[in-house]
């Protein structure tokens, strides 16, 4: 079996394989007017977007969150994300692909920031889970990196090494946590992050999930 047979993709899922970046700016802003922050766009998101996340609000607020601000914000932000989760549909042609890629005998699998027993629910409404050999959402404290949860998604992974791995993400975090574990990352540029805001993890970034599969089958060659 070639190498790129045995290949094995994990998927990030917000502003991934799910569509909801104006959702999580809507909750962002949401969680903005909770403090007195102005709103923001889309464009201003892309452009600040960093881990773990009271970093990314420091940026607006000029200081970090406050422990009782940060709480009051991230229950704000997941309130109102929940509600503007439900008009967000997959990202276009993710039934596809995720079809195809274990059609050819390869593997894959889903690990998320999202919470976890929030996420599976989720990935079961949409028909998607049968593709995944393992679907891991966040367990925990919200706001941090992706690392710790990629350690243990792999160590769940029965007989799947990191170095036959290509995680598709959308954030710089997926990058970081995929060299962490010595797999390899390609970034996505419809979610959370500008091209250039991608740019600077020093792996391929791509502007559609079909350009990210079709690489994700090369580089581990």
């Amino acid at each position: 079996m070639g190498t790129s047979a045995r290949t094995h993709l994990v998927w990030d899922w917000n502003g991934t394989l799910l569509d909801d970046t104006h959702a999580v700016v809507g909750a962002t802003n949401a969680a903005f007017a909770e403090i007195g922050l102005a709103p923001i766009t889309v464009e201003q998101y892309r452009e600040n977007y960093r881990v773990p996340i009271p970093t990314f609000y420091e940026r607006f607020l000029g200081r970090l969150p406050t422990d009782a601000e940060w709480e009051r914000m991230d229950v704000v932000f997941h309130d109102h994300y929940t509600g503007l989760r439900i008009a967000c549909g997959l990202t276009e042609g993710v039934a596809e692909l995720l079809a195809g890629w274990p059609a050819a005998g390869r593997s894959q699998s889903l690990l998320s920031m999202y919470g976890h027993e929030h996420l599976v629910p989720v990935v079961r409404e949409f028909g998607i889970e049968r593709h995944f050999v393992r679907v891991d959402g966040r367990t925990g404290p919200s706001g941090g990196s992706k690392t710790l949860h990629m350690e243990r998604h792999f160590a769940a992974l029965d007989g799947i090494a990191p170095e036959h791995a290509v995680i598709i993400g959308d954030a710089v975090d997926d990058a970081v946590a995929a060299a962490h574990v010595g797999a390899r990352a390609v970034l996505y540029t419809g979610g959370s992050h500008s091209r250039a805001g991608l740019e600077v993890a020093g792996v391929p970034v791509v502007d559609t999930l079909a350009e990210a599969v079709a690489l994700a089958a090369e580089i581990v060659r």
